[in-house]
């Protein structure tokens, strides 16, 4: 069946579904059968809540768990997600065209990606009232996968039509309750973290690592050297008292998920003090 059939037989069934439930299923069926693909997600960011999951295909690697942590903190390091949030960029992106250097090498790609057994992504991000947007996942698993310069065309080809239904769907979803900017909290909980106990260059380099650059791409961003980079990294591990990446990954994740009643500030402050001595 020709592509055209495809998308006119699954646009007439997508149009009645938009604002009902089954809209994300119907949406992934019909970009299934236009683009091969072994994986897909749908999550949706409104304005200022935290990210909710509309579709989701669990991977043998992936558990609840790993969704857990993407969901309450870990989604401010995706690429997609800083594309629509720090660039504004929308449109389809393969995850490579979007990924800093040495990004495969973050514990984030690895906790996230490799779990879910990516070779490939390509992804959509499209733009819905009020500043959200919605990312749509396609991954290949199989290995040494690909998407094609074919498919990939195409996905950029149906991509006006794929906005106008999501724009359509999520037209009525409403930021969160009373007012409260919980992403831009959690913007400023990574921004701010390790502040209380590094210098500012430390607290850069630092935050450059966790969004997956390599020590080129850090020294490129500040303008220093890489032994510059180094040395602030390894000041910044030993005042962290971590001794690699994976351990820097997790203590902002711990720290941040651990906060109670945040407003602003390194989350390290409360994370580190000791628990309150029990009465006796």
């Amino acid at each position: 069946m020709p592509d055209l059939s495809i998308l006119s037989k699954h646009i007439a069934a997508l149009i009645p579904a938009a604002g009902h439930t089954g809209f994300p299923q119907k949406l992934v069926a019909m970009l299934r059968e236009l683009v091969p693909v072994d994986d897909a997600s749908i999550i949706f960011y409104s304005e200022t809540a935290l990210p909710v999951v509309e579709y989701f295909e669990v991977q043998q690697e992936t558990g609840s768990s790993t969704l857990d942590t993407f969901v309450k903190g870990a989604f401010l390091l995706d690429p997609y997600y800083l594309s629509a949030t720090r660039d504004g960029e929308f449109g389809v992106f393969r995850l490579r065209d979007l990924s800093p250097s040495g990004f495969k090498d973050s514990e984030y790609y690895k906790t996230w990606y490799r779990n879910c057994g990516y070779q490939d992504e390509c992804g959509f991000v499209i733009p819905t009232a009020e500043q959200g947007f919605i990312n749509i996942a396609l991954g290949k698993t199989a290995a040494r996968a690909t998407f094609s310069k074919r498919e990939r065309r195409l996905l950029q080809d149906i991509y006006p039509a794929v906005e106008a239904l999501c724009q359509q769907h999520w037209a009525q979803a409403r930021a969160s309750e009373d007012g409260v900017n919980l992403r831009a909290k959690l913007h400023n909980a990574l921004e701010s973290f390790g502040s209380s106990l590094l210098t500012e260059r430390e607290t850069q380099v630092i935050n450059l690592v966790l969004h997956g650059h390599s020590t080129k791409t850090v020294a490129d961003k500040l303008s220093i050297s890489m032994e510059t980079v180094k040395l602030h990294r390894k000041h910044a591990y030993a005042k962290l008292e971590v001794s690699s990446q994976a351990e820097l990954f997790y203590l902002f994740l711990d720290s941040l998920m651990s906060a109670q009643d945040y407003e602003t500030g390194d989350t390290l402050v409360a994370y580190m003090q000791p628990p309150p001595k029990a009465k006796s």
